[in-house]
């Protein structure tokens, strides 16, 4: 059975895990609401409507 005849470093293996962990910036989608653009799956911070509902009073 194959053994490593050193300890590998910290460097190497964080270099092999970087190709997996490459940020994407997350996609916007306007609100049906007031049409401005906001993060999906969440309430609209300009008018706070979720699903066509009003879930936070916006003054």
């Amino acid at each position: 059975m194959a053994v490593p005849k050193r300890k590998t470093g910290k460097c190497d293996t964080r270099s092999r895990r970087a190709a997996n962990m490459k940020m994407v910036a997350p996609g916007f989608v306007s609100c049906p609401n007031c049409h401005e653009p906001k993060m999906p799956h969440r309430v609209c911070p300009e008018c706070g409507h979720y699903k066509g509902k009003e879930v936070v009073v916006s003054e």
